[in-house]
């Protein structure tokens, strides 16, 4: 299956989705990006044979950040509330996907771009990706998420200095401070995250899925509430027709053949 609309389209093969942005020349996240992500985003969701989802950017950028000519409107005093939380909205809609999300980072995640791929399970970024929070620049502070989800990531000093400089860094810098998961050669972010997607397709579809809210709920929790999560994840993992056929695979010394439920 696939879907094509104006700044957004996504393919699917073998449980894989690829989701890419088009708004050139930079992808800048507009209204018609974020009603068309939102819309591709249902139809994905929706699609049980789906396991892992692929984000990335068309052309030289991941995402850099929202448009700007589109930032007046957000100032206005007629502005509503939803408005303001748009982005919210769009970041939720993708950290709260049931399948694994993976930002493929070709260039510039900057602004609501890093916010996308911080919204998303993992991260792969190519040698030359930068990215970075620049608001402070424009006198404003990230409102996608960034506060939030950043430091949880890589710690409170290290996400103020990023959002209190506005600088962007480096894909080796990212991957020091644990803000991306690998580095991979100029160009190859996207074949690299379909590789990886591959791997992760291959699993259990209905166990990725416990697996997925056993830690973004559990992170949320206390640890003694976040061990009872994972039990309770665990208990309806040892149901499924998923861990019959992995148990039998492995007492048969073949490969399993998951069904994904």
């Amino acid at each position: 299956m696939s879907a094509t609309r104006d700044c957004v389209n996504w393919t699917e093969e073998a449980g894989v989705a690829t989701v890419t942005i088009n708004n050139p020349p930079v992808n800048a996240i507009s209204k018609t990006v974020r009603d068309d992500l939102s819309q591709c985003l249902d139809e994905i969701k929706a699609d049980g044979s789906i396991r892992v989802v692929i984000i990335t950017g068309a052309g030289r950028a991941f995402m850099a950040g929202a448009d700007i000519k589109e930032l007046p409107q957000f100032r206005s005093p007629e502005t509503s509330a939803e408005l303001r939380k748009a982005p919210h909205k769009m970041m939720g809609a993708i950290e709260q996907m049931p399948q694994v999300t993976i930002a493929a980072i070709n260039g510039l995640a900057l602004g609501g771009g890093c916010e996308m791929a911080l919204a998303c399970d993992m991260r792969i970024a190519s040698e030359d990706a930068q990215l970075g929070l620049p608001e402070i620049r424009l006198g404003l502070l990230p409102g996608g998420g960034g506060t939030q989800r950043l430091p949880r990531l890589v710690g409170k000093s290290i996400a103020k200095e990023m959002m209190f400089t506005g600088e962007a860094i480096g894909a080796q810098e990212a991957l020091r401070i644990g803000l991306v998961n690998k580095i991979v050669p100029a160009g190859q972010a996207l074949p690299a995250a379909q590789e990886m997607a591959r791997r992760i397709a291959d699993r259990s579809g209905a166990v990725l899925r416990l697996i997925k809210e056993a830690v973004d709920v559990g992170c949320n929790q206390s640890l003694e509430e976040g061990l009872a999560t994972e039990a309770s994840a665990f208990g309806r993992a040892l149901e499924t027709d998923d861990c019959a056929e992995g148990i039998d695979a492995f007492v048969s010394k073949r490969a399993p053949q998951f069904r994904h439920r």
